[in-house]
């Protein structure tokens, strides 16, 4: 593994880390993944294991912190923007193409929780990317309006105010990510998110338990799958644990999977598995490595 950063098209530098296959040489040419985050992840933590190992399955895998998290740039700080999100895949996609040992048509993106509707939403418009991989998609979107109308536009409404009284001089309104009452929570996946984020489980000094109130506005309008129908054209992979709960990644997994253009996909549901599971567990993550392995090698084959 090796440090690395590039600057994306909105001028931040972002920070990530590549992971090389066993015996890489750099005169060859390796078809590689991009690894998106969840909201709010480091690219240590799920992203990273996914990239460690894809790297072993023989792939040049490159994990990064989003613009305005962790290790990378961009102002103000702890900025959940799902636009940034989707111009950081582009600027790894950037990035890749400019390193020898990267075959250009050989790229593709695997994409964990909302970074898996971020890595959807990417690859409509980035026809750079020739596969897409989706491992417990959430449409982030879609989860934050999950209370319903009137509740979504109260909180639009509490946004505004405070963006307002920030114009004015007032400390931002940074929020948790993942809130002590996670960890009493009667859902698995609250309950699961505080046990991986909040434990040694999956908890690292990269990782900031922030979230930027006032830029939840441009999430609360996102909907990773728009034009899907259209505009997702590539293969896809799609794996979520039938375990359902708040975040919702069987619904999105199965509606993804529905709404593609693609011609070539594939849904697998992993019986028994919760949504985090699929982060870190063994069991889980090594099964679904083994089918993202076998997915990117026919659909990213080497030209004749």
């Amino acid at each position: 593994m090796q440090n690395t950063s590039f600057i994306n098209n909105n001028g931040i530098k972002v920070a990530g880390n590549i992971h090389y296959p066993g015996g890489f040489d750099a005169s060859r040419k390796y078809a590689a993944i991009i690894t998106v985050a969840p909201a709010g992840g480091a690219k240590e933590q799920t992203a990273g294991i996914y990239a460690k190992k894809m790297a072993q399955r023989g792939f040049v895998t490159i994990a990064f912190d989003a613009s305005f998290q962790g290790e990378s740039g961009g102002e103000p700080r702890y900025k959940e923007d799902p636009i940034a999100r989707v111009e950081d895949v582009r600027g790894a996609v950037d990035h890749l193409v400019s390193l020898p040992y990267v075959d250009e048509k050989r790229i593709g993106v695997l994409g964990i929780c909302a970074g898996g509707g971020y890595a959807a939403s990417a690859a409509m418009t980035e026809r750079r990317i020739k596969a897409v991989g989706l491992s417990v998609p959430v449409n982030g979107g879609r989860e934050m309006r999950a209370a319903g109308r009137e509740a979504t536009i109260a909180t639009l409404g509490t946004i505004a105010e405070q963006r307002t009284a920030e114009a004015r001089g007032a400390e931002p309104m940074i929020l948790p990510w993942i809130p002590d009452e996670y960890k009493e929570s009667g859902d698995i996946d609250l309950r699961q998110a505080y046990d991986y984020y909040r434990t040694p489980r999956g908890q690292h000094p990269n990782w900031q338990n922030k979230s930027r109130f006032v830029g939840m506005d441009a999430v609360l309008a996102f909907d990773a799958f728009y034009l899907a129908d259209m505009l997702l054209t590539q293969p896809l992979q799609v794996i979520v644990g039938s375990e359902p709960g708040a975040f919702g990644s069987n619904r999105d997994g199965h509606e993804v999977y529905e709404r593609v253009g693609s011609a070539q996909k594939d849904l697998l549901v992993f019986e028994g598995a919760s949504h985090f599971d699929l982060y870190d567990k063994p069991e889980y993550v090594d099964r679904a490595v083994a089918e993202f392995a076998d997915f990117y090698s026919t659909h990213l084959k080497s030209p004749a």
